[in-house]
């Protein structure tokens, strides 16, 4: 997939999470003291995190998964509690650095990390994919056949995260349009879970998916929804 919305978009987040932000996503994904709306984006990204690890199996050895946008590392640390061999991709060198440092000694499972984009298919199949909050930023059109080329990789379950339509998400997405580029992330790209299901429906690579469980997060500044797709 190498659309001109999607590199383009691509490298808008490579920048800014490897430059932009780094620090303040360093500070967001550990223990430290946060202010109030950060810290609802901590609980809501720890609650979806929980959401996901409840719907892959306990006992993981042996598997491998893929881990696309890694981020610091959080959830890729638990696959590998578990037995995983994770592959963990992330755009940004460096928080795939930062999580490496992170990474826990003693896991049950390895973690490989890697720095690159989460569509390189190069390391050949997985038997599940998660991608959490990796998708939100891309247009309906490309974020469908980014879940495409993930699961053409998986051979039994991908798990995704979506930013749905809601009212507090489209006034929020309003307002952060009123400030210039330079001073926001790339914009969060809401759509209804309802589009998403015909989208992925009708799309020819998703044939022999089809959706499963399904659970949204509201923790006010946070708003996520996490979709699995099994096999039909």
């Amino acid at each position: 997939m190498a659309t001109e919305t999607y590199t383009a978009r691509r490298d808008a987040l490579e920048t800014y999470f490897d430059r932009t932000a780094v620090e303040a996503w360093a500070k967001l994904t550990s223990d430290a003291e946060v202010s109030g709306i950060r810290a609802t984006v901590r609980a809501g990204r720890d609650s979806i995190r929980e959401t996901i690890l409840s719907w892959l199996p306990s006992d993981l050895t042996g598997e491998r998964l893929l881990d696309a946008g890694c981020g610091a590392g959080q959830l890729a640390f638990a696959a590998a509690e578990r037995g995983a061999r994770v592959e963990a991709v992330d755009l940004s060198p460096t928080l795939v650095e930062l999580a490496a440092e992170r990474a826990p000694t003693g896991l049950a499972g390895e973690i490989h990390f890697r720095a690159g984009d989460m569509l390189d298919a190069s390391e050949g199949p997985v038997n599940r994919v998660v991608s959490m909050d990796s998708v939100i930023h891309y247009q309906p059109a490309d974020m469908v056949q980014m879940i495409a080329d993930l699961a053409s990789r998986a051979e039994d379950q991908v798990i995704f995260t979506f930013a749905p339509r809601t009212p507090m998400l489209t006034v929020m997405h309003a307002v952060g349009q009123l400030f210039p580029k330079s001073d926001r992330s790339p914009a969060i790209v809401p759509v209804s879970e309802g589009h998403l299901r015909k989208r992925i429906a009708a799309h020819p690579e998703l044939q022999g998916w089809k959706v499963g469980r399904t659970q949204r997060i509201d923790s006010f500044f946070y708003i996520s929804q996490a979709m699995e797709l099994i096999r039909a």
